[in-house]
């Protein structure tokens, strides 16, 4: 064994580069996206211990309880937009809407709202008996499948800008 990190590294200066020029240019991207306004209202996902796979939805034992594909809501956006507790809201984001049920919760901080991933069992051709029954919400649907973290470049799946209505 012998030291060879210096020819192994391949860089320019022989040394570990953790600024290379390429990443340093490449910082206006993502700070323009942060000089950007906060949306006043973000949707996040959520797991929850007795389904954290959609197939548990399914089994009859861990499906049995309280509904659980619930919209957390702080109580301050709850009064803001008129939400009930235990009522029906509409969810928008680009033109893609849901509707869920409404948990007012302090849990949740303003301007943030969080809808459990894995739902949405009433889609067609669905095969999952005791799961149809209460199919819940899907949050996927509310995604945008071209929109990127500016920085990893990973599609973005949470903190996605909503509006959100009561549904009478």
């Amino acid at each position: 064994m012998q030291p060879r990190i210096p020819e192994v590294l391949r860089t320019p200066s022989g040394k570990i580069e953790l600024a290379p020029k390429m990443l340093i240019d490449d910082l206006k991207r993502p700070a323009a996206a942060l000089a950007q306004a906060a949306p006043d209202l973000v949707i996040i996902g959520r797991r929850q211990i007795r389904s954290g796979n959609s197939w548990m939805h399914n089994l009859p034992i861990l499906a049995k309880g309280p509904y659980r594909c619930t919209a957390l809501v702080n109580p301050a956006d709850a009064q803001r937009l008129g939400l009930q507790h235990g009522g029906k809201a509409r969810i928008v984001s680009g033109g893609r809407s849901i509707e869920a049920q409404v948990e007012v919760s302090e849990e949740m901080m303003p301007g943030v709202v969080s809808l459990p991933h894995g739902w949405g069992h009433d889609l067609s051709g669905t095969r999952l008996a005791v799961a149809i029954a209460r199919p819940g919400a899907n949050l996927n649907v509310l995604l945008d499948d071209t929109r990127r973290d500016p920085l990893s470049g990973n599609a973005v799946l949470s903190g996605i800008a909503i509006d959100m209505c009561t549904i009478t």
